[in-house]
């Protein structure tokens, strides 16, 4: 041998000697024969001699050291830079249709565009009336309100499909904030809101702010455009700041159970209206409960006239309702029923006289043309400001869904910071015309679809159809009774209840989903609208801690002539090697659930802690004795412990599936690593991603002549244990030499 080749062989020999002090004690106190290595080492090593040694390398890029005063001057440079291009880019990104007007195909969109844009015109119009019931204000500010919404989300929204206007669980919270507001103020709320010009007794309030009487009604829709305001505020604040990723907390389970359990309170309160009762609007926490005991407890004042009225526009909606979407496929546009019903019942009521007879409650009233714009009552913005997060939160979520769920449908992006924008101006500019929030609405924007919608030209349409009603026809719907826009309201919560179908198939596909679903429908529902939303959100949020607090592991093994590597308890012929075990984790280790990282590896491969433990017992029990041998301590975790486990040297944490470490999880690494190596065995990180090496790095989980313990791939991270134990082995004599000495 040549002094080379032996200095390098003393230099590994001592490497090893150096990493085992526990081996080094048995050397010196009792030696061993030379063994050979055992057969499956050999025949790993065979295998695997064209590469026992050879590491992966990748050198680390050095990064510029830029000071925080250098970034921050570069970044206002370049964003305060002011170029013809630039200005041209940043008007055409604000103003989408200044894109596509241009080059639009006359021939090729104009017909679908009209169509579509009239039919959910026609649909908007009966439909709005009955919302405004739902926000707590007059029908004419329904309609002002899909009027505007309509307009400018033609001109800032970047979905060429979705509808834009009234939303029913917008108009449930909308109507939870003016009712508590008009309590506050001192307003009465027994009876239903009186028509335009039409003041009740004690109705009335002098507003000693702005010096002028203010009604009922007046304040209602002041405080529901301040609500909107600042709803519409946040959302452009949100779209300023890029923080849309507010929206991944709500996952389509947890809108849907949302969505479900505020049509229960949406339905409970269009339930007096049926019945022709004028009961308190309850609010707050378990509203629904205690307006169906006001409702019972006044079942006896029925007014069988409206509650004829109900059942006979349910016998004609909900049918035809069906016969749409059975049909609607053959069917080149919906048929308007809902607009037939309003027609058909204003005109019963109108020419039978029905309030003067049976004293049915009507909508009243309905003036032509256009208000005077008005700014929001900024007093009011302390007490609608916490409201309105919630709305500008569900507003924003549903409209971007949506708009992204048309657009992967037919081919085309859209960009959710636009959209905010877009959806955020549609609640600022209108709160100035005594409108009230708006948001995309599914069943809408499905029927602006299937109708032949390929612009947002469409929105001109509706806008028109709208125009035409609030400037001519409006007033013809003074005798159109409040149970008939009840039934409108109820008959389309059926998508949303329809929800209770597709459980089965949800449960099938994650329980956990389904666990969101119902905690946040029965919270929505039995709670309130906002409490509902913040606890399904801390709930699912709660979900996605506990799947990482008590995650998958296993132990792997590698599939014959191939280097993947998969669970043992999951596939059949994998392959193991005697002494090494591979364990993964697929979480990302951190505060939570190091516990049940420690104790899982443990319980898969060895308990340090317990082998000690026995160690210590069996010196205890010999310590009478001249010599203590530590073959003879061995024989004694022999018999305490599985062969195997005994045997081991090596354990290969893969941390592919880590996606990251806090503090507590670099500790964590290190006291495992800590634990292992008093027992003789050694720990190996393999796959760890960029994040993680970075966390390990800066942790000082290992130090720099240790990096060798960290590998790119489980192949490599065996392939050393092997190669480390059969230098282990071959080195052993030397502890014979060393024990002479």
């Amino acid at each position: 041998m040549s002094s080379e080749s032996k200095e390098q062989h003393d230099l590994s020999c001592r490497d090893s000697s150096e990493e085992n002090d526990q081996y080094n004690l048995q050397s010196r106190i009792h030696p061993e024969p030379q063994k050979e290595p055992s057969p499956d080492l050999k025949q790993f090593w065979a295998n695997n001699q064209h590469r026992p040694h050879s590491r992966i390398h990748i050198e680390s890029q050095e990064q510029s050291h830029t000071n925080c005063k250098q970034f921050v001057i570069k970044k206002l440079q370049k964003n305060c830079q002011c170029s013809p291009a630039k200005a041209k880019n940043m008007i055409f990104g604000f103003l989408p249709v200044l894109q596509w007007l241009p080059k639009y195909d006359l021939k090729k969109n104009i017909l679908g565009d009209v169509m579509s844009g009239l039919i959910v015109g026609i649909l908007l119009v009966p439909q709005s009336i009955a919302y405004s019931l739902l926000a707590g204000q007059e029908p004419i500010y329904g309609l002002y309100t899909s009027f505007f919404a309509s307009i400018i989300y033609f001109l800032l929204g970047t979905s060429r499909h979705i509808s834009v206007g009234i939303f029913g669980v917008l108009c449930l919270m909308i109507g939870e904030v003016v009712d508590r507001e008009l309590q506050e103020a001192g307003y009465e709320t027994v009876h239903s809101i009186p028509s335009l010009g039409m003041v009740s007794n004690g109705s009335t309030l002098l507003n000693q702010t702005l010096g002028e009487i203010c009604d009922k009604n007046c304040y209602a829709i002041r405080v529901g455009s301040t609500v909107t305001f600042m709803a519409g505020v946040y959302q452009v604040a949100m779209g300023f700041f890029q923080v849309g990723f507010v929206s991944v907390y709500l996952s389509d389970a947890l809108l849907s159970g949302f969505v479900t359990g505020a049509s229960f309170t949406i339905l409970t309160s269009q339930a007096k209206y049926l019945l022709g009762l004028s009961i308190p609007r309850s609010n707050g926490v378990g509203s629904l409960i205690t307006t169906w005991i006001h409702i019972f407890r006044n079942i006896h004042k029925t007014n069988l006239c409206d509650l004829i009225t109900s059942l006979l526009c349910l016998l004609v909606l909900l049918p035809t309702k069906e016969l749409n979407e059975h049909f609607k496929s053959k069917l080149k546009a919906p048929i308007p029923t809902e607009l037939i019903v309003v027609v058909a019942a204003t005109l019963s009521s109108h020419f039978g006289k029905l309030n003067e007879r049976y004293n049915s409650s009507i909508s009243g009233h309905i003036p032509t043309g256009f208000m005077p714009p008005k700014a929001p009552d900024w007093n009011l913005i302390p007490n609608v400001a916490v409201d309105a997060i919630a709305i500008s939160i569900i507003g924003f979520a549903i409209t971007v869904s949506l708009s992204e769920m048309f657009a992967k449908k037919h081919g085309y992006t859209v960009k959710a910071n636009q959209e905010m924008y877009a959806i955020g101006f549609c609640n600022i500019i209108p709160s100035f015309f005594h409108c009230f929030a708006t948001s995309a609405a599914l069943a809408k924007t499905l029927v602006k679809e299937s109708t032949g919608c390929q612009t947002q030209l469409s929105s001109v349409v509706t806008a028109l159809v709208l125009l035409l009603v609030l400037l001519v026809i409006a007033p013809l719907f003074y005798s159109l009774q409040k149970s008939v826009l009840g039934v409108i309201t109820i008959v389309n919560l059926r998508g949303a209840l329809r929800k209770f179908r597709d459980l089965p198939k949800m449960w099938r596909l994650s329980r956990m989903d389904t666990v969101i679903w119902f905690v946040t429908m029965l919270s929505s529902a039995l709670i309130s609208t906002e409490i509902g939303l913040l606890v399904g959100v801390c709930f699912s949020m709660f979900c996605v801690i506990l799947r990482t607090q008590k995650p998958n592991v296993s132990l792997l093994g590698m599939e014959e002539e191939s280097e993947v590597f998969e669970s043992t308890s999951a596939y059949k012929n994998l392959r193991t090697m005697p002494g090494i075990k591979i364990f993964r984790f697929i979480a990302p280790l951190y505060y939570i659930n190091k516990e049940c990282f420690k104790s899982a590896l443990y319980k898969k491969t060895l308990n340090p802690i317990l082998v000690k433990a026995v160690q210590k017992k069996a010196v205890k029990r010999k310590i009478k004795e001249e010599t203590v041998t530590f073959s003879r301590i061995q024989d004694e975790v022999s018999v305490s412990l599985p062969h195997d486990q005994v045997e081991l040297h090596t354990i290969v944490i893969d941390c592919s599936a880590i996606q990251f470490l806090d503090t507590a999880g670099i500790h964590t690494l290190k006291e495992v690593r800590r634990d292992y190596n008093a027992i003789g065995i050694q720990v190996l990180l393999a796959q760890c991603n960029p994040s993680v090496r970075d966390s390990l790095a800066r942790g000082e989980y290992c130090k720099k002549e240790e990096e060798n313990l960290l590998f790119y791939s489980l192949h490599e991270a065996m392939a050393f244990a092997v190669d480390s134990q059969i230098q282990k082995e071959i080195c052993i004599p030397n502890g014979e030499s060393l024990a002479s000495e």
